[in-house]
């Protein structure tokens, strides 16, 4: 009878992926409905910066993060395959290592002359960058104060390093304020902002959160992954726009978006960062980039210190999207354009679906995002635009938007 039970008790408990299933019938229950796998999609061949063949047919991009529109920039693509030549496909092995060749050296000195900046520490993904120098930089004992809407690598390095996580509500500047207030004296203190938030498209009001964190002697840290290359008079960022960027301690950064590559950064003018590739686990523990990858940022980096035009012509597409799909009647994330990232808030998952298979149809691809990556349990279409769609093209976006809004029944 005790085998028994036993044996009843590890059946129950075996299954270690009960606990997705609401996530599993959610997917399940959209398919259902005939509709495209929206997380499923593969791009035949990609064609340009913003058009690629999906499902048989010339699509446009508009839901790639390529903002500067980097990815097939000739001296770009010269540059990776000059060091695929020169050095090989991979280091096979840890910066602290035999991971580092002189590519890597390069980037980061390109980082450090993008921002002006003294220290600059390239990861192998955006994601290892926040994941290893918050956990490291904040500890036990230590205190993290950050947006309730900050990224999930920002999440997973404060869980990583066991600080005391202190959220407030985003971009909440007096809220933050009382969460500075309240811990100890004398306690170290980090405060984590993102300039533009991914899901809606907004920016932070750094300007005013950098100056409360200041007074209460804490350390800030900006993750700028979607601003940087775009925002600023140089590209630097929220915080070069704002007026701030001397005062924050660290930015972090990606090569996924603006660059066009992969890849993650740190820059700092902290007189101790150095000690950073010693103690920062997903640093030493992780394979170098490819130096055909470090390569192409690196040549990407520097061009982007003189793309004034690229970014003006940026700034006009969203601010012509943004106008063309609220005059279109669709509810959007933001009043008006502060990025480049456009979100159209749908009415439910399933209509959002269904949308986001109209727009594929029209010929446009977009992101479907949903809770619980989404604020407020919103379902979003995400627009992401880029310096390389022409003016045109931006004019075909907002007809297809409209078509498909009416199709579906989200617009009237």
């Amino acid at each position: 009878m005790t085998d028994m039970i036993s044996e009843n008790q590890t059946a129950e408990h075996a299954d270690l992926f009960s606990k997705f299933d609401p996530l599993i019938k959610m997917r399940s229950d959209l398919l259902s409905t005939g509709v495209t796998d929206p997380f499923g999609l593969v791009m035949e061949r990609v064609i340009s910066p913003t058009v690629a063949m999906c499902n048989g047919r010339e699509t446009i991009l508009l839901g790639t993060y390529n903002y500067m529109g980097m990815t097939f920039d000739p001296d770009v693509i010269a540059a990776g395959k000059q060091a695929l030549d020169d050095f090989g496909s991979g280091t096979t092995g840890s910066r602290v290592l035999n991971g580092t060749y002189s590519p890597h050296k390069a980037v980061e000195q390109a980082l450090c002359d993008f921002y002006d900046m003294k220290h600059a520490m390239v990861f192998s993904t955006g994601y290892q960058a926040n994941l290893g120098i918050i956990s490291t930089i904040a500890g036990k004992g230590d205190y993290i104060v950050l947006d309730i809407d900050s990224h999930a690598s920002i999440w997973d390095g404060c869980k990583m390093g066991d600080a005391e996580v202190v959220p407030f509500k985003h971009n909440d500047i007096e809220a933050m304020e009382k969460r500075l207030r309240r811990i100890p004296e004398g306690a170290g203190k980090l405060v984590v902002l993102e300039g533009v938030y991914s899901m809606l498209g907004d920016i932070a009001p750094l300007k005013e959160m950098i100056a409360v964190a200041k007074k209460y002697g804490a350390m800030v840290l900006v993750d700028e992954a979607h601003s940087m290359g775009f925002i600023g008079p140089n590209g630097r960022g929220v915080a070069e726009e704002q007026g701030v960027l001397d005062d924050v301690d660290f930015v972090i950064g990606t090569f996924s978006k603006s660059v066009g590559t992969v890849g993650g950064f740190c820059v700092s003018n902290h007189p101790k960062f150095e000690v950073m590739r010693l103690v920062c686990r997903p640093y030493v523990f992780t394979a170098s980039l490819p130096p055909s990858v470090v390569a192409t940022a690196c040549t990407s980096i520097r061009k982007l210190m003189d793309a004034g035009e690229k970014r003006a012509h940026l700034w006009e597409n969203s601010k012509t999207l943004h106008k063309g799909l609220t005059d279109a009647g669709f509810q959007l994330g933001t009043t008006e354009p502060q990025s480049a990232i456009i979100s159209v808030i749908m009415p439910d998952l399933e209509r959002g679906a269904a949308m986001w298979e109209a727009l594929l149809h029209e010929g446009l691809y977009v992101n479907l995002a949903r809770p619980p990556a989404t604020p407020a349990n919103m379902t979003l279409l995400r627009c992401s635009l880029c310096a390389e769609h022409s003016a045109e093209q931006v004019q075909q976006i907002i007809g297809m938007f409209t078509r498909a809004g009416e199709a579906v029944n989200i617009l009237g």
